[in-house]
C-alpha cells in the first residue's frame, strides 16, 4: 500500500479579515502547512499553482467576489475540482448552507471557531481525500505487475486519442504477448508465472522513451504500450528495444518451440491525422498485427499500416 506522503499536508485559509486568519493560522500551524489569501482571485491563483492546497477554508462575504462563486470557479476546474472545500460562515449564514454542498463544498465551519470541533472536521476531510485518492490510484493500477492496467489504457488512449487528432501528431500503439505463457507455466508454476509478468512487466515500462508513454497490463499475459507523438519508424525502433530487452532477462522457458527462454511477441499500429480511422480501428489493428506476429514465427514485431500488415525491417 501507498505510504502517505511525509510532508505536511497545505491548508489555503481563504478571508478578507486578517484576524480570522491569524486565529486559523495559530491553529493548524503546528501540523499543516498553512497559505492564505485575502482576496478571492489570489485565492484562485494559488489554488491553480504548481503547488495547490489540500483543502481549502472559504470565507462566505468577500468584497471582490463572493465565496460561492469562488468555489463555483474552482469546481469547474479539472485542475481543482477535487480540493475540498470547507465555509467559514457566521451562525446567521448556515441557513445557506445547501446552496454551498450543491455547489460542491464538503463542510460548514461556523464562526465563531470551535478549535476542537475546526481541527476535527478538516482532519477529517484530509483523510477522506486521502482514502479517495488511494481508491483512485489502485483502480487504475493492477494488482500484481503495479503498472497501469486495462482501464487505466482505456481512459488514456481515449485522451491521447483526441490530443493527436487536435494536434496532428502520429500515436502509436504497441500490443504484446508473452510467448507460449500456458506452456510456461504448466512447467514452472503459477508462482514463477507471476513473477514472470511482474519483470516483463517492468521492462516494458523502463523501455519506453518518453514521460508521457504507457505502458499497461492489457489482460492475462498481454500487454500494451501507447505511444504519443511517435511514427511507425519510431513506433518500431522501441517494439524491437522491448523484445531485445525482455529477451535480456534470461527467463529460462524449456518448453517455449520459440527459444529457451522468455520471449514475446509485438504487433504495431500507427494513426495520422489524416488518417479515416476510430480508436477502436487502431486497437484493433494492433490485435491483427499482433496476430500476425504470432502465426509468423513470434518473437517479432508486425506493423499495420494504411490496411495492410507491412513487416519492419529487422533488427540491426
Amino acid at each position: 500500500m501507498m505510504a502517505r506522503p511525509s510532508n505536511k499536508e497545505k491548508i489555503l485559509i481563504v478571508d478578507d479579515n486578517k484576524q480570522n486568519i491569524e486565529i486559523l493560522m495559530n491553529l493548524f500551524k503546528s501540523e499543516y502547512r498553512i497559505t492564505a489569501a485575502i482576496s478571492a482571485e489570489r485565492a484562485l491563483k494559488i489554488a491553480r499553482s504548481d503547488a495547490p492546497p489540500d483543502i481549502i477554508l472559504l470565507d462566505i462575504l468577500m468584497p471582490d467576489m463572493d465565496g460561492y462563486e469562488v468555489c463555483r470557479r474552482l469546481k469547474e476546474d479539472e485542475k481543482t475540482r477535487d480540493i475540498p472545500i470547507i465555509f467559514v460562515t457566521a451562525v446567521s449564514e448556515v441557513m445557506d448552507a445547501a446552496k454551498g454542498f450543491n455547489l460542491g463544498a464538503v463542510d460548514y465551519i461556523a464562526k465563531p471557531f470551535h478549535p476542537p470541533i475546526v481541527m476535527a472536521r478538516v482532519r477529517l476531510h484530509l483523510d477522506l481525500k486521502h482514502k479517495r485518492e488511494l481508491l483512485e490510484e489502485y483502480a487504475f493500477i493492477d494488482a500484481l505487475t503495479e503498472i497501469p492496467n486495462r482501464r487505466s489504457f482505456d481512459h488514456q488512449a481515449l485522451q491521447e486519442w483526441n490530443r493527436a487528432r487536435r494536434s496532428g501528431q502520429p500515436l502509436s500503439l504497441l500490443l504484446l504477448d508473452i510467448d507460449h505463457f500456458k506452456e510456461y507455466n504448466d512447467t514452472y508454476g503459477h508462482g514463477q508465472g507471476d513473477q514472470c509478468l511482474i519483470r516483463v512487466a517492468q521492462t516494458i515500462q523502463e523501455s519506453l522513451r518518453r514521460a508521457g508513454d504507457l505502458a499497461a497490463r492489457y489482460g492475462g499475459e498481454e500487454f500494451a504500450a501507447l505511444l504519443p507523438y511517435t511514427d511507425q519508424e519510431e513506433g518500431c525502433d522501441i517494439a524491437w528495444q522491448i523484445l531485445k530487452n525482455i529477451e535480456a532477462l534470461g527467463f529460462a522457458h524449456q518448453r517455449s518451440p520459440v527459444g529457451d527462454h522468455v520471449t514475446i511477441s509485438c504487433g504495431l499500429a500507427t494513426a495520422l491525422a489524416e488518417d479515416d480511422v476510430t480508436l477502436e480501428q487502431l486497437i484493433e489493428e494492433a490485435d491483427q498485427a499482433l496476430y500476425k506476429a504470432k502465426r509468423n514465427g513470434r518473437n517479432r514485431v508486425e506493423c499495420f499500416i494504411s490496411g495492410r500488415h507491412h513487416p519492419p525491417d529487422p533488427e540491426p
